[in-house]
């Protein structure tokens, strides 16, 4: 299922960025130079749009429109301001439960994690700019419609949001094998946001560093790990228990 609108052609997506539309990513044909593509590339950079360097053949497979070297996916929900959000939530009065994810890149699991959000509470994801899988046909489909009841924002690094989160008051807890600790062992009564790694790489070292407190799920079995939606599961589930 993929139902997210696209656009073609680099004038119009130059107009549709300038005009504030909510570009998803951006697909670039490989090798192309021209001085209206040149400014289109300008643009993107400028404006922080995802965008990746295809061949020409996935493009014509993407639409069978003069693409001219460029197709836009836009995003079929309009995403929130970060800061705004957290100030809405903390004066709210409720307990704030956010959730990051660093660079998560499967668009079913993408889904499936919002689906868990929403039946858990949890007042807004966070993802990166560059790197998150799109919020697209698959990602609704999977979400069975959450993508349209759970706030989602996007930054330019996931360490920012640590950063602003820690800031507000908001403790954040890595979820990682790289600890002693299992979730069991860790406190979610407080404001608390939780990071969730990517399916391969896991969350970002660098970002390991800057957390507050790492959890991990005790696995019994000889697999050494869970998918990233279900350990998501269990850690929001977790968060339910401790808060009730």
């Amino acid at each position: 299922m993929e139902n997210q609108t696209q656009i073609f052609g680099t004038r119009a997506i130059i107009e549709a960025i300038t005009a504030g539309e909510t570009i998803d990513k951006v697909f670039l044909q490989k090798g192309l130079k021209n001085e209206l593509f040149s400014e289109l590339e300008s643009l993107i950079r400028k404006n922080g749009v995802n965008k990746s360097y295809v061949p020409v053949e996935k493009l014509n497979k993407l639409t069978k429109g003069n693409h001219q070297g460029a197709v836009a996916q836009i995003s079929p929900i309009a995403f929130h301001d970060m800061e705004e959000l957290i100030l809405q939530v903390t004066e709210s009065g409720k307990t704030p439960l956010f959730l990051l994810l660093d660079q998560l890149s499967d668009v079913r699991n993408f889904g499936a994690i919002i689906r868990t959000a929403e039946c858990t509470g949890v007042d807004g994801i966070i993802i990166q700019k560059k790197g998150a899988a799109p919020i697209n046909g698959d990602t609704i489909k999977t979400s069975a419609g959450a993508v349209f009841n759970v706030p989602i924002c996007k930054v330019d690094h996931i360490k920012d949001a640590v950063f602003y989160m820690q800031a507000s008051g908001i403790k954040v807890i890595a979820a990682t094998e790289k600890t002693n600790d299992t979730l069991y062992d860790v406190s979610f009564t407080e404001p608390c946001a939780i990071i969730m790694g990517s399916e391969g790489r896991g969350i970002n070292p660098s970002t390991l560093k800057v957390v507050d407190a790492k959890a991990k799920l005790p696995l019994l079995g000889d697999i050494e790990s869970l998918n990233v939606s279900v350990a998501c599961g269990a850690f929001l589930y977790e968060v339910v228990r401790q808060r009730r």
